[in-house]
């Protein structure tokens, strides 16, 4: 819920927030309109949504934590360059707000959480939005989910240790996957584009820290 006073003042943050996304590289204005549309603190418990806007990654709870807006940002940047988006999925959904971003950007988009206790806060939070083209489930996403498959972008917000193949797949031809890869200190960005000729190409980004990426469901 969104806590005492943070209303007046969250259009204002995020004013200053997409002044500082511009100035750290985002350009694609439909990624910069859809910042500026979805607010960040009724994602974050009442405690810390003052915050919200901060250029900094924030607790979640059950270990997990909300990316800082330029790396969701960038992310959606990656994911949506130069293409309209139909279908997206998010692995590591988490308290929804990345998927509400990109609610703006695709039509349907399909997010994986395995923490049943961050899907039911995130489902909460987006009906209050009135975000009703994002589907979460309570899944194991290490290997996407192909029963919902061909994606055109795939966006993992957890660190893997590598990329594996059957999530390569569940990309349409042309499509985009960004995802952290790494553990510890040394993650990397890592933007994999299913060729049309068949194959993927992939692309080293920059330095990233996320949390890492489990298996089961709980």
């Amino acid at each position: 819920m969104i806590g005492p006073g943070i209303g007046m003042t969250s259009q204002r943050a995020r004013v200053r927030m997409i002044e500082r996304l511009k100035g750290q590289g985002i350009q694609d204005p439909r990624v910069l309109k859809a910042m500026a549309e979805v607010p960040r603190h009724p994602f974050l418990e009442e405690g810390i949504q003052q915050r919200a806007y901060d250029e900094t990654p924030l607790p979640i709870g059950q270990g997990q934590t909300i990316s800082s807006p330029y790396t969701v940002a960038l992310s959606c940047e990656l994911l949506c360059r130069d293409r309209q988006l139909e279908r997206v999925l998010e692995v590591g959904g988490g308290c929804g707000y990345q998927a509400a971003v990109l609610s703006r950007l695709s039509r349907e988009v399909l997010s994986l959480e395995r923490i049943a206790k961050l899907i039911g806060r995130a489902r909460q939070t987006l009906r209050e939005l009135r975000i009703n083209n994002v589907r979460m489930k309570n899944v194991d996403g290490t290997e996407g989910y192909p029963a919902g498959a061909p994606y055109d972008a795939i966006v993992v917000a957890a660190a893997m240790p590598y990329i594996p193949d059957t999530l390569k797949r569940q990309l349409k031809p042309g499509g985009r996957l960004v995802a952290p890869v790494g553990a510890g200190e040394t993650q990397r960005l890592i933007l994999v584009e299913a060729m049309t000729e068949g194959g993927f190409s992939e692309k080293e980004l920059e330095t990233v820290k996320f949390v890492p990426l489990l298996s089961g469901v709980t």
